[in-house]
């Protein structure tokens, strides 16, 4: 078996073998989610699948509701060859973002498209009250879909059982130590519950329907409360040993700075380029609304509290692209996450001439840095995409095992 590429973006190629079954049905339902609608002699053209394999599965992905029939495509002398698409009424996924201050809960269809969306706000972070709102909000969003429910994602702000470093500051969760979230979660609403850190969903959201659809490599540079890192390589998120690969939020940018507001340790990049702060320099100004809408306007007035923070937060993070660059060799940087486009955009503008890295190449398929396209509900469309990406993506690192004869 073999990966093959279509531009920038790695095809794993179905296995024959009836033990790779699971493997194969996510290959087509992948093929077919990217082009939009296919027949099966295209589908087993490009996934390199028989046509009776590829026959089987799309009967019984249609069977279970995750394909549906498009009628036939006119091309051609013959028969026209039927085509398939996702069916976005198949099932949904459920995504929540459980931030220090707020709640968003989210709803996707398999074709991707937003059916529900709530956001409320958050008075504690005590598990006991987290818990009760996990399961009220979840509640109501599942009955307002009213389809199968294929899992659920909760994102939230790491580390994650990290000494000094987690439950200590306002971009964390305090009172949430030493507790399995998963578990207390999957406890609360009876059904499993995957848990991520917030930037390596936002990463994920990205890859499935954002600025990274065709990209297998890239880092995400993702502002939440915080600043985290979520990383993809060959399509699929890299988590590290435990989890908490990407805090690039707690690497120090100013050797003896600003004391950081979440570990207390001196020029962390999270207090310099963090919405956190962003938000206390405003407040210190006297300006206290500064919800997303509220950014949007002060950016259009050219706020010099804005305008300074935009200053900075660039000063840090064209260096920091260019060490990510260095050490990960991404095809491109993406910015995104709980800030309006248009500060995004300034702040990508402001980096001007990134500092020479690995990436300071004359003959480049994209930019080095883009602005991601899932917008202010990243991290909860993320989470949704989380039960999503196990269901219809195939895991590259299982294919190029397969690959090299090691067993699945």
């Amino acid at each position: 078996m073999t990966i093959h590429t279509i531009g920038t973006y790695p095809v794993a190629i179905g296995k024959n073998p009836e033990r790779s079954r699971d493997h194969n049905r996510r290959v087509v339902l992948d093929v077919v989610r990217r082009h939009g609608s296919l027949g099966r002699a295209h589908i087993a053209k490009l996934t390199h699948l028989t046509s009776q394999a590829v026959a089987n599965i799309v009967d019984e992905l249609v069977g279970e509701g995750l394909l549906m029939e498009m009628g036939r495509l006119r091309s051609g002398r013959g028969q026209p060859p039927i085509q398939f698409a996702v069916n976005p009424e198949g099932a949904a996924t459920i995504g929540v973002e459980i931030a220090a201050d707020h709640m968003v809960t989210v709803a996707l269809d398999l074709s991707g498209r937003l059916r529900a969306k709530r956001i409320t706000s958050l008075r504690k972070t005590a598990p006991d009250y987290i818990l009760s709102a996990f399961t009220s909000e979840l509640s109501a969003v599942e009955k307002s879909v009213g389809a199968r429910l294929l899992g659920t994602g909760v994102v939230m702000p790491g580390p994650f059982e990290i000494d000094g470093m987690t439950s200590v500051g306002p971009t964390t969760l305090p009172g949430w130590a030493g507790i399995d979230a998963a578990q207390a979660l999957s406890e609360a609403c009876g059904h499993t519950v995957v848990v991520e850190n917030d930037a390596t969903a936002a990463a994920v959201g990205e890859r499935l329907f954002g600025a990274g659809l065709t990209i297998s490599n890239f880092c995400m540079i993702y502002f939440g409360v915080g600043v985290g890192l979520g990383i993809i390589q060959d399509g699929v998120p890299y988590r590290g040993a435990f989890g908490n690969a990407g805090e690039i939020g707690h690497v120090t940018v100013v050797p003896k700075g600003r004391a950081c507001p979440s570990c207390g340790q001196l020029g962390c990049l999270e207090g310099y380029a963090s919405v956190y702060v962003l938000k206390e320099k405003l407040a210190c100004a006297g300006i206290t609304d500064s919800e997303f809408g509220d950014l949007e306007r002060l950016h259009r007035a050219e706020d010099p509290v804005a305008e300074e923070w935009i200053d900075e937060a660039a000063t840090y993070l064209g260096p920091m692209v260019a060490m990510l660059e260095n050490i990960l060799d991404p095809q491109t940087v993406i910015l995104g996450g709980a800030l309006p486009d248009a500060i995004i955009d300034d702040i990508i503008i402001r980096m001007g001439n990134l500092p020479t890295s690995v990436a300071s190449r004359r003959q480049r398929d994209l930019p080095r840095v883009l602005r991601g396209k899932t917008g202010q509900l990243t991290a909860a469309l993320g989470a949704a995409s989380l039960p999503f990406f196990d269901i219809v993506t195939p895991k590259l690192e299982t294919s190029l095992a397969a690959a090299a004869g090691v067993p699945a």
